[in-house]
């Protein structure tokens, strides 16, 4: 044996199988990385065999798939955003220019066949100009003044559109979001003239009708004097005919009437017999002295006994 013979030698056959053997886990390992297919949060997975799609679509999660003949792309389904300007003509030519806002995603159960039939490009080949079209064909609908004033309306006429074209091609519009509708210049000045224009007018029609209510309440009020005036008048006229009546009836009517309102006190100057037109206070003429009353001539009779008794 020779002193250079290492005693850890190994045999060529040996090595070749250890080789080999790595080799093969090495194969097996990749051949296990190609089959495992993991699909992302939020995505589906569209199978492709060799090139052709399939008629399944992947979860979220690991999968096994065939080494080498399968391919998994994913495609987002969660909700995206597309923002977009778009020129359009009214009914009455007038030129707007608007920003559509889209929250859309695509329908996660049909993600193979929007693969297959549009691409992974979708939002250039159907979205961009399903928002084009949609603001142009909906927008001629409408007056340029018709947008202003009517805007829910308008807006839920290019969301209806929008979301109909895009669901025919299993796009799922979520919101249509309308920033803004933009007008030529001498159309915004045409409109800013018609509003003071119109709050003028408003203007005027509050201060007619100011004027109306005070002309309605002076006539009001000359209406309600007249009706006093009447019924003063009427009232009058049956108190002299209620005096009249009673006139007739008994002379001394006034007389008592004077006797009842009289304060108490004499006038200064009496001339005349007209000085006391109502009554005359008694003469000195006219008073008499009354007749002794029955007491009065029993104490008479009562002395003279008493004197002829003396």
């Amino acid at each position: 044996m020779s002193n250079y013979d290492s005693p850890f030698k190994f045999p060529r056959s040996n090595i070749i199988k250890i080789a080999a053997g790595i080799v093969t886990l090495i194969v097996i390992v990749i051949i296990m990385m190609e089959a495992a297919v993991i699909v992302d949060a939020g995505h589906r997975g569209v199978v492709l065999y060799f090139g052709a799609v399939e008629n399944r679509v992947l979860g979220e999660g690991v999968h096994f798939v065939i080494p080498f003949a399968e391919q998994v792309v994913q495609m987002e389904v969660r909700t995206q955003k597309y923002q977009a300007e778009a020129d359009a003509a009214s009914r009455d030519l007038q030129q707007v220019r608007t920003v559509i806002a889209l929250n859309y995603r695509i329908d996660p159960g049909r993600a193979d066949t929007l693969y297959d039939t549009i691409g992974p490009n979708y939002e250039n080949r159907v979205i961009a100009p399903t928002i084009q079209e949609s603001v142009k064909a909906s927008v001629a609908k409408f007056n340029a003044e018709d947008l202003i004033t009517k805007r829910e309306i308008a807006k839920g006429v290019i969301a209806q559109a929008i979301k109909s074209t895009l669901a025919s091609n299993d796009v799922l519009s979520e919101n249509v979001f309308i920033t803004n509708f933009e007008f030529s210049q001498a159309f915004a000045t045409q409109i800013e003239q018609k509003v003071v224009a119109f709050q003028k007018y408003l203007t005027e029609q509050n201060t007619l009708r100011s004027v109306q209510v005070i002309a309605n309440q002076t006539v009001v009020q000359a209406q309600a004097a007249a009706r006093a005036n009447i019924a003063k008048a009427n009232g009058e006229s049956q108190a002299i005919e209620i005096i009249t009546s009673q006139l007739r009836s008994s002379p001394q009517y006034l007389q008592w009437q004077a006797i009842n309102r009289w304060n108490g006190q004499l006038p200064y100057a009496l001339g005349g017999s007209g000085g006391l037109p109502f009554f005359q206070p008694p003469s000195s003429t006219q008073r008499q002295i009354p007749p002794p009353t029955t007491a009065t001539n029993q104490s008479n009779q009562f002395l003279s006994s008493n004197q002829s008794g003396m």
